[in-house]
């Protein structure tokens, strides 16, 4: 039998399919089978494997192209502009015409530069195999077999993509040949496929668009050929195979309307059979005790398993029973409606006339109480045939009236062997049969035998009998969009929801939670109230990347709306049964609202050798600025130099850089302690709000001297305090006090940049930067309009150039010296995002700020110079 009828024979005789024996039994099992004369293929159950019985063909008009004899008149051109093709599919079905041997061309582009740019040519073998060459840029691959020249209808797709210039050549769904260095242009990379050539079927072209001669010419019938600008995984090929169009980057699909037809060449409509997905099933291979995989739909022999108890169970009740209900059913309808022997009986593949007439016997021969009490092989063989009626397949063209009847039988005789009386024999069974819930199980699968009952205008079926039945039933499914709802959904409720999942590694950086599919509601009433029901579907995912920046591969959280926890999201009850890149399938044991929840991290947009390099700089560019600092604040306090409010806050504004990335240097050694991190994560935040503060506090100064203030320079020293060390201390506190918990970040001894906890940091800086910018500017404007005045005062007759250069350099100075301590080297932050180069620009300007301190402020600092110069006076008088 194939694997379904076989998995199913089994389950109808209340066993399971042999499943895959582990690898120490894998050598015992063989050379038992081979003792009982088994060889060959035989039919497992996968231990964790999950099956899906393979859809039916369905059929699929379209217009089929008819190459009658080979010819140099008959083609058909492509009227479709084609980009240029890194990366091409091309698939189509073709019917090949076996008369004749010689090389036909199913297809042929060509473009201005190159006649022979892309084609695809084959013959029949002397084995009768069809062979099938690509030619890319005039480069020949072998001819390799692919399908039987059996007059049939073939599917096939060949692919091929610039880089390594690999290719493919795929026929019914299976890849037959595969290579890469196709076309590969001497010692440079392969060329793409150009642009803007001409598309013709069923000829070669020696010339753009014509010249053809017919003993290249193709002979057969065409259709269905799609031609994308991308390779296709084999997932989409199967697709394709089975007539589905995959419309991402599609370059040409296939119609009438875009085609060009020579008189001659005739285009019939013609239905195909596409196939439904081809499912493999595992086998055990007898002789060699190894495992492979087989077609499904390929007979096979193979093995009930049946657990030892349950076995014997089974023996004792076929040996004792009378066979009294057996007899009555089986003469009332004329026919073997149940067999003698539990274990011998074969697969019944019923027709809905044969179920109907089947359950109305044994309906009719339990309700008249005929035999009073089941026996254990009585209850059995009812069983039996239940499972037999459960897994019918409704076909077209079926009477509904006589499915709704199959219905009320099949109630009915479930309801009569869950009679009281029947309370022993069910005990008799327990290792067989799990109890009653087992026919529980059977009338949900028969319920989904009745769901063409189900329509527009009938929405409520009544089938019911004694205490068992489905009363006044509503199946409701809804499906709910992509767009506001989503929207909705999202933005309430998700937070909870991420909560609850695993962090990602220290990679990436959580952005959001967001629902990725559409929403879809099921529901089971009876009696207007719910009916709890397992559920298993599948949603495609319908995501919306962030476009301009790197992201992660989404992970995929299943949830579902539940109503009793106030519409909140939530995960109980249900599970991901299989997870695609485009879909996710999942198993929930209640009916709900369902969705899939989609959380967006952002890719580290940093390479490990980026990351090193710039802590390379950060630490080297702190330890130079920690010593110019330490050096200048030394300076200040050794030559004496005057006292001044400008000295004052300069020292302050260098004690505090000083701390700060000292603190920096040593934060990575902190990370194991966590105490230890917190500390060192406080006190940064400390030093270097502290340390703007202080650059606001030179902001302010040099205001004072350009605009004139009424406040005495003792009450001014007094604010500066306030500001340089006040405020920074009263920001830390309130932060500590409001996040304690959510302070620290997780991979750093620095503030959390997860939470809002950061801007108790970058919201300061950012009014500090805006409002010495504001200074930096007036100083500017002030200092360029003195220099122009004092300009004309000393050189009245200057040239133009002399007083454009005056004033250049009147505005550069004071920027150049105002920069660093006015922090405004920090606006690179702004830009680090766009491009690594801002962040090594970042990192240097800001790492080396105390080395342009010692530099300006010591070095070329006229009071200091003219301080030690007093002090070497001193010493030489």
């Amino acid at each position: 039998l194939d694997w379904w009828q076989a998995d199913r024979y089994c389950e109808q005789h209340f066993a399971q399919l042999l499943l895959e024996p582990q690898d120490s039994e894998r050598g015992s099992f063989s050379k038992l089978l081979q003792s009982h004369h088994i060889r060959g293929s035989v039919w497992l159950k996968e231990r964790d494997g999950v099956l899906h019985k393979a859809k039916r063909r369905r059929g699929h008009t379209v217009p089929v192209l008819v190459f009658r004899d080979k010819t140099d008149t008959k083609y058909v051109k492509v009227l479709s502009a084609f980009p240029a093709l890194p990366a091409v599919t091309a698939c189509a079905h073709v019917q090949w015409d076996t008369r004749t041997q010689e090389i036909a061309t199913i297809f042929s582009y060509a473009v201005p530069a190159f006649i022979n740019e892309f084609q695809l040519r084959g013959f029949v073998d002397e084995e009768g195999f069809v062979r099938f060459a690509l030619i890319v840029h005039g480069h020949h691959s072998p001819y390799l077999p692919v399908f039987r020249a059996d007059g049939r209808w073939h599917h096939f797709c060949v692919t091929w993509q610039q880089e390594n210039g690999a290719w493919a050549i795929y026929a019914d769904g299976k890849r037959r040949a595969a290579a890469s260095g196709l076309c590969s242009a001497g010692p440079s990379a392969p060329q793409a496929i150009s642009g803007r050539g001409t598309f013709i079927i069923g000829q070669d072209q020696d010339s753009l668009g014509g010249t053809f001669r017919a003993k290249e010419s193709f002979s057969g019938n065409i259709t269905d050929l799609h031609i994308w600008q991308k390779v296709l995984s084999a997932e989409h090929i199967e697709k394709v195979r089975s007539c589905w169009v995959v419309e991402q980057d599609l370059v040409f699909g296939w119609s009438s309307n875009a085609l060009e037809m020579e008189s001659t060449v005739q285009a019939v409509a013609t239905q195909l059979l596409c196939p439904g997905p081809v499912e493999e099933c595992r086998v055990l291979e007898v002789g060699s005790s190894g495992f492979s995989y087989a077609s499904c739909l390929q007979t096979l022999p193979f093995i009930c398993h049946y657990s030892k108890d349950a076995y014997w169970q089974l023996k004792r009740a076929q040996l004792e029973s009378s066979h009294s209900l057996a007899s009555r059913v089986n003469t009332l309808a004329v026919r073997t409606v149940i067999p003698d022997s539990l274990f011998t009986s074969g697969v019944q593949d019923m027709n809905l006339s044969v179920a109907l007439d089947a359950l109305d016997v044994l309906a009719t021969v339990l309700r008249e109480g005929e035999v009073p009490v089941l026996e254990p092989s009585d209850l059995l063989a009812v069983l039996q045939l239940l499972k037999q009626v459960s897994d019918l397949e409704i076909q077209e063209g079926d009477e509904l009236e006589m499915l709704e009847q199959l219905g009320q039988y099949y109630m009915e005789v479930t309801e009569l062997i869950l009679e009281e009386q029947n309370t022993g024999t069910w005990s008799l069974i327990s290792q067989v049969i799990r109890g009653p819930m087992a026919v529980v199980e059977l009338c949900d699968r028969m319920v989904s035998l009745l769901v063409p009952l189900l329509t527009t205008e009938r929405t409520k079926i009544t089938i019911q009998h004694g205490n068992i039945g489905l009363h006044r039933v509503t199946v409701k499914n809804m499906w709910f969009g992509y767009g506001s709802l989503q929207r909705c959904l999202s933005s309430s409720g998700t937070s909870a929801a991420s909560q609850d999942t695993a962090a990602p590694d220290g990679g990436q950086r959580y952005l959001s939670t967001t629902v990725g599919t559409a929403v879809i509601s099921a529901t089971l009433l009876g009696d207007q109230q719910e009916i709890s029901a397992s559920v298993r579907y599948r949603l495609q995912h319908r995501v919306q990347v962030p476009r301009g920046r790197d992201f992660a591969v989404f992970s995929l959280v299943l949830l579902h709306v539940s109503p009793d926890a106030g519409g909140m999201w939530s995960t109980a009850g249900c599970s991901v049964a299989k997870s695609l890149p485009d879909s996710t399938a999942c198993f929930c044991n209640h009916t709900t609202n369902f969705a899939i929840l989609l959380q967006v991290y952002e890719l580290q947009q940093r390479t490990t050798k980026e990351e090193f390099t710039l802590q390379t700089l950060t630490f080297i560019g702190c330890g130079v600025s920690f010593c110019a600092l330490v050096v200048t604040f030394v300076l200040f306090l050794v030559v004496r130099v005057p006292k001044s409010e400008r000295t004052t806050v300069h020292k302050n504004l260098i004690l505090a850089l000083a701390a700060g990335e000292a603190l920096l240097m040593v934060s990575e050694l902190a990370k194991p302690s966590q105490v230890l991190c917190f500390m060192v994560t406080a006190f940064l935040h400390l030093f270097f709000m502290a340390a703007f503060s202080w650059m606001l506090v030179e902001g302010l100064l040099l205001w004072s001297k350009v605009v004139a203030v009424n406040m005495s320079e003792g009450r001014r020293m007094k604010f500066y305090y306030v500001t340089g060390w006040g405020l920074p201390v009263l920001i830390v506190g309130v932060t500590l006090a409001t996040s304690f918990h959510k302070y620290v970040a997780a991979n750093h001894c620095w503030l959390n940049v997860q939470t809002n906890v950061i801007w108790a940091f970058v919201g300061p800086v950012l009014f500090i930067l805006a409002v010495n910018s504001l200074v930096l500017l007036r100083v500017v404007t002030v200092t360029v309009a003195s220099a122009r005045r004092r300009s004309k005062m000393l050189t009245p007759n200057s040239s133009l150039e002399s007083q454009i250069g005056t004033q250049i350099w009147a505005t550069a100075k004071p920027v150049l010296v105002l920069l660093p301590v006015l922090g405004l080297t920090w606006l690179c932050g702004l830009l680090v995002h766009l491009s690594i180069v801002w962040a090594y620009v970042f990192v240097v300007l800001n790492s080396l700020q105390g080395l342009y301190i010692f530099l300006v402020y010591a070095v070329y600092n006229s009071e200091v110079r003219n301080a030690i110069q007093r002090m070497k006076d001193k010493k030489k008088a």
